[in-house]
């Protein structure tokens, strides 16, 4: 009896550990089939490129470190321009990098570098991580935060959000012409390095939610003059010429503002009427997906009182 009750004993541990080693194999091998990839190619404007598909440390040379911000994906360095933004607070604790500090760049051990066509080191950039490079203005702002989000395989995150904005931006823009007028004219004008300028519809400071997706009319001098090149340098003798029926005076703290002490400037019916709304330059000069929110907020709350 002992002879025969011993294999059967032997034979039932073998039988369980088989069935145990095909139950814990058959995850793995299911999991491995299912494993995502770690790389995925970019279609850059200069041709493919291979990146990883979930970057871990991104550097960003240019103003596009909203955009990689407002899609949840992390950042070890970005350009001065960024740096100074008021309301990137969380850029507190990110390095300060230019496309020639090489050095640093290489110390940050990136896995992805973004910067603009005219980007200096780019092929010594390249072999530090995969580096893709826009050309600004190539494509209108919406557009750009959509390729970012492909190449950071956020597609589907940055159509949701482009999506729900035009419709927000679009939506106080009929509510703005309600009450200001649909005829009554809007100008973008600021102050930068002792030289005023005047900006067309695609070149940051609210210029692309007045002028493309609010559609509020510019005066004819700003279309003449800015429209086509983004931007446009004038003097204060000229101002009148420009300035619309309401004001947006991008402002920067930092900088010589007494034209706004001059008989020409508060003679400006905007002047006269209270229709100037100031805003902190440094806020304003992006045209990423936090700017823009903050932006149109902005013109909600001073056009509309909200």
């Amino acid at each position: 009896m002992k002879k025969i009750f011993i294999p059967f004993i032997l034979l039932s541990l073998i039988l369980v550990s088989a069935c145990s080693s095909t139950a814990t194999e058959a995850p793995k091998k299911e999991a491995d089939s299912q494993a995502k990839p770690t790389t995925l190619t970019y279609q850059s404007e200069n041709g493919p490129v291979q990146v990883p598909a979930n970057p871990q440390r991104v550097i960003v040379l240019a103003s596009f470190s909203g955009n990689v911000m407002a899609l949840g994906v992390n950042l070890v360095g970005v350009d001065s321009w960024s740096k100074m933004n008021p309301r990137f607070d969380k850029l507190k604790d990110v390095q300060e990098v230019s496309d020639e500090s090489l050095e640093k760049i290489i110390e940050l051990k990136p896995d992805l570098i973004i910067g603009l066509s005219s980007t200096k080191n780019i092929d010594k950039l390249k072999q530090i991580a995969p580096t893709v490079t826009y050309t600004y203005g190539k494509v209108d702002y919406l557009t750009q935060h959509l390729e970012i989000g492909k190449l950071l395989n956020k597609e589907k995150e940055a159509q949701t959000w482009i999506d729900d904005f035009k419709k927000r931006a679009q939506k106080a823009g009929e509510e703005i012409k309600a009450k200001i007028g649909a005829d009554t004219t809007v100008s973008v004008i600021e102050n930068f390095d002792k030289q005023l300028y005047v900006y067309g519809n695609n070149w940051g400071r609210g210029t692309e939610i007045l002028f493309q997706e609010m559609k509020l009319p510019m005066p004819q001098k700003v279309k003449d003059m800015a429209l086509k090149a983004g931007y446009y340098a004038l003097s204060t003798e000229v101002l009148p010429e420009f300035a619309g029926d309401y004001v947006i005076l991008s402002k920067n703290p930092d900088t010589d503002n007494s034209f706004q002490q001059t008989d020409i400037y508060k003679n400006l019916p905007a002047v006269k009427n209270n229709h100037v709304f100031e805003a902190n330059a440094k806020e304003f000069y992006f045209n990423d997906p936090l700017t823009l929110d903050y932006q149109l907020q902005f013109f909600i709350q001073k056009f509309l009182g909200k």
